[in-house]
C-alpha cells in the first residue's frame, strides 16, 4: 500500500492551467483500480492518495504522468506501506 503526497511547490498558482489534466489522471487510477482515496492535506497544502495493487516503479511511473507533477504544479512523495494488521473491512490491503 502507498500513500502518495502532491504538496504544493513553487508553480502552485498554476493549478488551474492544468486542472483538468489532473482530474482526468485520478480518474484514470481510479478507473485502474490503482487509487483507493483521494482528497486535500489540509489545510490548502496539496493533495494525498491511497494506492494499492501497484509496484512502487509502477505508482512512480503513474504520479510522473500527473499534469501537477509534470509542471511542477506540487512536488510528490510516496511513501510505501508494509501493512501488518487491519480492520476486516480494509483487509484486503493486507501484503
Amino acid at each position: 500500500m502507498f500513500i502518495v503526497l502532491l504538496k504544493f511547490s513553487e508553480n502552485k498558482s498554476n493549478a488551474g492551467d492544468y486542472m483538468k489534466g489532473h482530474n482526468q489522471w485520478i480518474k484514470q487510477g481510479f478507473d485502474d483500480g490503482v487509487f483507493l482515496l483521494v482528497g486535500s492535506i489540509q489545510p490548502g497544502l496539496g493533495g494525498s492518495i491511497i494506492a494499492h495493487n501497484t509496484s512502487l516503479a509502477e505508482l512512480q511511473i503513474r504520479v510522473d504522468k500527473d499534469p501537477f507533477v509534470e509542471h511542477n504544479v506540487v512536488a510528490p512523495e510516496i511513501l510505501e506501506i508494509d501493512t501488518k494488521k487491519a480492520d476486516e473491512r480494509l483487509q484486503f490491503l493486507i501484503n
